[in-house]
């Protein structure tokens, strides 16, 4: 199955090999070349142990409703005094 190269050295992997290889939308592959020149195309496995983002910690952990008002009151009171 032949597939033809972009300009940006770009080509649609067909779908009987996203298929082989259960490849979506957002999977990353790896490829290589062996000892008889073939382009081997691997399929990422998915880190288990990703590095946390250092604000995922912090994310969604805000608990006060503030309105815009009062905090730029708050915010004003604090730089004039």
């Amino acid at each position: 199955m032949a597939t033809t190269l972009t300009s940006k050295g770009q080509v649609t992997i067909p779908k009987q090999i996203r298929d082989a290889l259960n490849l979506a939308p957002g999977c990353s592959v790896d490829f290589s070349v062996n000892r008889e020149g073939d382009v081997v195309i691997h399929k990422v496995a998915a880190r288990l142990s990703r590095q946390p983002d250092r604000f995922e910690s912090a994310r969604g952990k805000a608990d006060v409703k503030w309105r815009t008002d009062d905090l730029m009151a708050l915010l004003r009171s604090e730089s004039e005094g």
